[in-house]
């Protein structure tokens, strides 16, 4: 019965496949939105391919293979496949449904080692990405949007391991620059609706972001690349395939990648270190095992974070003041007495602004994630897949403290270091049962997180500052206080694909999540501190929170017809959990409560907004239609979002009784387009342009500031733009491709009120390569060249921290690197 249930199958597999040269679209759905942590008091810190949807999306009957001897990457995701080709010259991604997927012939149109999160931003609508350095790798001024969410509101994983949100300062997962080397990253999926209901995360109220990695290769060889650039940078990158080893086909590869830059400004530099192992084990015909071990060690001095007129009066080329030690202490000791600044910044910049320039401030993260995954056919029609993983982040987050004191020294300025801890232990497990007619998936997901973060200080003396990258001995410190978190995730879904007549489908389905996090800071010793460092944090809470929701539901219709068009549409209800964050932030319901003034206002703040505080909800709807040709393909996405339980940091109470807290502060509505077109007028040339509107706006008549209400009805959403422009020009000729990018970015608002705005700009970059073919024993020599900021445009880049409601008051903008240039060579053998 089940070889006549194949067979039948097979046969409508193939009549669809001739009738309509593709697959049915991938599916992704899921949820997030969140607020980025920052001090509160002061600062120290052509053809439509035919393909496999991605690894975690929802797939239909129709789309299905039988199962092959030895499982191989979907053609579409593999580097060496035929559908790469294609892509190569024509169309730049593989779109279904709500889904871009950029390949990793595209990726290679740019710089080796340039942060996939950057890639994604400049080739696909709707996106933005904005950094302070050309790779962008420094994640504090790393700034991600899709279509209105940032990078703490966005469901993301790698190959099926979830990696929370992708901000700095990340207690919830990790940043894609430090999980996985750029070259071994074989495809980006973004879905632009919802998310997909089998995405691991509680973070997501819009989209999600998939990254999946290469599988090792079936023949026996390496890779090795060599990248050099401006501000003495270099990047080599190395790595051995072992090839099919034994008959059941085990196979592994393991890579190296070292980057190491000067910062482009000021004192310092940038250096990763990089390594990841995957071993695939097939398990016959049925299935497959993958052991995965990824390790990073990221270390860089930061950029300065400038308020906007800092930016007008100091120039782009502002900067710590390290290595002059005799100037920051000059500094700090007028930014201590509340007036006064330097002289040459007489009437240009406030005594406030002069505290936001201190000494120097660096970051040190390492990370081991490790991973064991498996695929298997428990019967013709039943697949189940496992991922079990376990992440391990520590670090050393640094910055000169120049409101504080030295005790021996008497110095203004103390070094002062956050040493977080995360223990990450969990796993997902899913079916995928396939019936006549409907293709339904279920699954679990449970993660239990460990957090640690011990803020320590360490004396600055006389003549020199304490070593900002190294001696941070607890025996060496003095603690100032400690917080600790521990949080439960539990996550279900269940799907059903109906494939309603060939070529078009309906998926309903939802999911349930439950989260609790307890804890808070467990000791403060900032009073008893108080008489001989000068110290001034006191936000101790602590408590615990949950966030659930039983039914979310999500429904999605892809209907492909008349060979090159496709419509489709997407609605889907979120929510996210409640963030965490040490107690010197904001934007937590356990961070930068009350005053520092009083030790037991921030828990009475706790406690009150506890019994008030719901999860944050969104309901995303779009619609879109997409047509693809040999010549011409194009799309159009229109969406909206209705955004409830808006938690932010805000300022409350009476005129005479002011602290901070964490509320409900309204609504927010949401708005957008995105329409993208891409000629090929012939074949090796593909024209690209893309333009993105975005009309989010907030709804609340009565937020609580400055002892008083403000209405924010109408005003745009922070550090969003609401027009995007991109084009992409690809020409290949032979062995040589060039590629032309450029893109625009409208004007930002930087506070709730839009009084100030972060001004508008264009970026472009320029690439080209040859590959020389086989020479020797070396089956491909390439050589590439690129430059970064094309026209070395002076712009705002990076935005990281809490947006203020008014005035230019937050250091919280990273201008944006110069022109620079970059050579590779690679080899393959």
């Amino acid at each position: 019965m089940h070889i006549d249930v194949r067979q039948d199958f097979l046969s409508r597999i193939g009549a669809r496949l001739r009738r309509f040269r593709r697959v049915t679209p991938v599916l992704l759905c899921s949820t997030a939105i969140a607020s980025s942590a920052y001090a509160a008091d002061k600062k120290p810190v052509a053809r439509h391919v035919t393909s496999h949807p991605v690894a975690g999306s929802q797939k239909t009957a129709a789309a299905r293979k039988p199962a092959a001897p030895v499982r191989h990457r979907p053609t579409s995701m593999n580097a060496s496949g035929d559908a790469e080709a294609v892509v190569a010259t024509g169309h730049r991604h593989v779109s279904h449904g709500v889904n871009e997927v950029v390949s990793r012939t595209t990726m290679d149109h740019f710089v080796a080692g340039t942060s996939p999160m950057q890639i994604l931003a400049q080739t696909t609508p709707g996106v933005s990405f904005q950094s302070s350095d050309a790779l962008g790798l420094d994640t504090v001024a790393a700034t991600l949007y899709v279509r209105g969410f940032n990078q703490t509101q966005l469901g993301v994983s790698l190959d099926g391991i979830p990696m929370g949100e992708q901000g700095f300062h990340n207690w919830y997962g990790l940043n894609v620059d430090q999980m996985e080397i750029q070259d071994n990253v074989n495809s980006i999926t973004v879905s632009q609706g919802a998310g997909a209901l089998s995405t691991p995360s509680t973070q997501t109220l819009g989209g999600a972001i998939t990254f999946t990695s290469s599988d090792p290769e079936d023949k026996a060889g390496g890779r090795i690349s060599q990248t050099f650039g401006s501000y003495n940078m270099f990047r080599t990158f190395g790595r051995v395939d072992s090839g099919i080893l034994n008959p059941t086909g085990t196979k592994f590869y393991a890579a190296y990648a070292r980057t190491d830059m000067d910062l482009w400004k000021g004192y310092g530099d940038q250096q990763e270190q990089q390594a990841n192992f995957k071993l695939v084990q097939p398990l016959g015909s049925k299935g497959k095992i993958q052991a995965i071990f990824d390790y990073s060690n990221f270390t860089q001095y930061n950029f300065l974070g400038m308020t906007k007129n800092m930016w007008e009066q100091m120039g782009r080329q502002a900067a710590y003041l390290k290595p002059n030690y005799q100037k920051a202490i000059q500094w700090a000791n007028l930014a201590q007495s509340g007036s006064g600044v330097p002289a040459e910044y007489a009437g240009r910049l406030s005594n406030d602004e002069v505290g936001d320039v201190t000494y120097d401030g660096t970051q040190i993260q390492r990370n081991y994630l490790s991973a064991l995954t498996g695929e298997y056919e428990i019967f013709p029609n039943v697949t189940s897949r496992t991922v079990a993983y376990g992440h391990v982040s520590n670090g050393v987050y640094q910055g000169t403290n120049n409101f504080m004191t030295s005790p021996s020294s008497g110095v203004p300025l103390v070094d002062e270091a956050g040493h977080p801890d995360v223990r990450r232990l969990g796993f997902t497990q899913a079916f995928e049962i396939r019936l006549h007619k409907n293709d339904i998936q279920t699954g679990i997901w449970y993660e239990n997180n460990s957090f640690n973060y011990p803020m320590r200080l360490y004396q600055d003396g006389l003549t020199e500052a304490h070593n900002s990258k190294s001696d941070y001995l607890e025996s060496q410190a003095t603690n100032l206080w400690k917080d600790s978190f521990n949080t439960n995730t539990f996550q279900f879904y269940l799907q059903d694909t109906w494939t309603i007549i060939p070529g078009m489908t309906l998926l309903g389905g939802f999911r349930s999540m439950t989260q609790t996090t307890h804890g808070g800071t467990k000791y403060d010793n900032t009073a008893a501190l108080a008489s001989t460092w000068d110290t001034y944090y006191q936000h101790p809470a602590n408590g615990s929170l949950t966030a659930s929701a039983a039914f979310l539901p999500h429904f999605n219709f892809d209907y492909h017809f008349l060979d090159h068009h496709e419509f489709y549409w997407d609605i889907a209800e979120n929510e996210r959990a409640y963030d965490y964050s040490q107690q010197s932030g904001s934007g937590s319901a356990w961070s930068g409560l009350g005053t520092s003034a009083t030790v037991d206002s921030a828990q009475q703040v706790f406690n009150e907004n506890k019994s008030k505080l719901k999860p944050e909800r969104t309901w995303n709807y779009l619609v879109g239609y997409r047509f693809n040709s040999e010549y011409f393909s194009g799309s159009a996405d229109f969406y909206h979002t209705d955004y409830y339980n808006r938690l932010a940091a805000i300022t409350a109470g009476t005129t005479n009784n002011m602290y901070s807290s964490y509320i409900n502060v309204g609504r927010e509505t949401m708005n957008g387009a995105d329409v993208m077109g891409t000629v090929r007028p012939f074949k090796g040339l593909a024209i690209t342009n893309s333009f993105s509107w975005n009309d989010a706006t907030y709804q609340t008549k009565d937020l609580p500031y400055d002892g008083s209400t403000i209405s924010l009805k109408g005003k745009h959403q922070v550090y969003y733009p609401k027009f995007m422009y991109k084009a992409d020009v690809t020409y290949t000729w032979r062995q040589a491709t060039f590629n032309f990018n450029t893109s625009y970015m409208g004007s930002r608002p930087m506070t709730y009120t839009n009084d100030v705005r972060i001004p508008a700009y264009w970026a472009s970059s320029l690439s080209a390569s040859y590959n020389f073919g086989q020479i020797g024993f070396m089956r491909g020599f390439k050589t590439a060249f690129g430059i970064n900021n094309l026209f070395n445009q002076g712009y705002i880049g990076g935005v990281y921290g809490a947006a203020s409601v008014s005035g230019d008051d937050n250091p919280n903008l990273f201008a944006a690197a110069p022109r620079q240039f970059f050579g590779t060579v690679s080899a393959q053998f």
